[in-house]
Parts: structure tokens; sequence; C-alpha cells
């Protein structure tokens, strides 16, 4: 019970230097509705609900992960972390790819799914975010572009 409220605190505190950072970002005329400033601050608003719930009812007898868990989740973080540094090198395809289909891997390790997975995942959310939501992504490296 104590654990949860520990990490509600945590995350709440986390939300909150989130938001108030998104709120910080300086938007031009020309953005779009949901762009750099409006989207951090729905993510942050939700973590900190979220945290709220644990804080206010927290789990009466918490399951925390044990052994090769706590090594799968340090895996995730690294992968997502060299994700976000490695997009504007190398295009939004390659590096989705490679992220979601070792995510896939680590769910579920059967390598072939896990190659669908991230090539269907890369296309089809470069597809909706680039066409249906107009966000400016590059699909690959500029030099791969010509």
């Amino acid at each position: 019970m104590a654990s949860d409220r520990i990490f509600g605190l945590v995350v709440f505190g986390v939300a909150l230097a989130y938001v108030a950072s998104a709120l910080q970002i300086q938007t031009s005329f020309l953005s779009d509705p949901v762009g750099s400033k409006v989207f951090p601050i729905i993510i942050g608003s939700i973590a900190a609900l979220a945290s709220l719930v644990l804080l206010i009812k927290p789990d009466a007898d918490p399951e925390w992960p044990h052994g090769a868990t706590w090594l799968h989740i340090g895996i995730a973080v690294a992968i997502l972390v060299a994700y976000a540094y490695s997009l504007k090198p190398l295009g939004f395809l390659i590096p989705t790819a490679i992220a979601s289909g070792v995510i896939s891997y680590q769910i579920s390790p059967r390598l072939q799914t896990a190659v669908l997975t991230g090539a269907g995942l890369s296309v089809g959310l470069f597809a909706i975010f680039k066409y249906a939501l107009g966000l400016g992504l590059m699909a690959l490296p500029r030099a791969m572009m010509g």
C-alpha cells in the first residue's frame, strides 16, 4: 500500500514538472491546434490524474515485478530513449520499426511476428501522423531522401 502511494507521489511530481516545462514551450501563430504545447500538457495532466488515483486509492496488496522483468523494463526504457534520440537523424520509419520490433519481441519472442509488427507499425503510424494529422515528419534520413 505504501509503495503505491510513494509511486503515485513520484509520478505526480514528474507529471507536474512535465506540464510546467510544456507551458514554457514557445509556439508560433502557424502551429496546429494540438501542437507542441497542448499535447504535452494533455499527457502530463492525464499522468497527474492517474497518480492521484494511486494516492487516493492504493492497491491493498501491490505485486511488484521480480527478476528478469526488471531487465525487460530496463531494455524497453533504453530502447525508447534511443528511439527519441534517433528520430531526428534517422527519420521516422527506421527508428519506429526497430523500437516497435524490439518491444514486440520482448512481449512475444517470435522473430517473424516482431519484424512484421515493427514494419507495420512504422508505416501505419507514419501514414496516420503525416497524412491524417498533417504532422511534418521525415520518413527517412535526409541523406537517403536525395
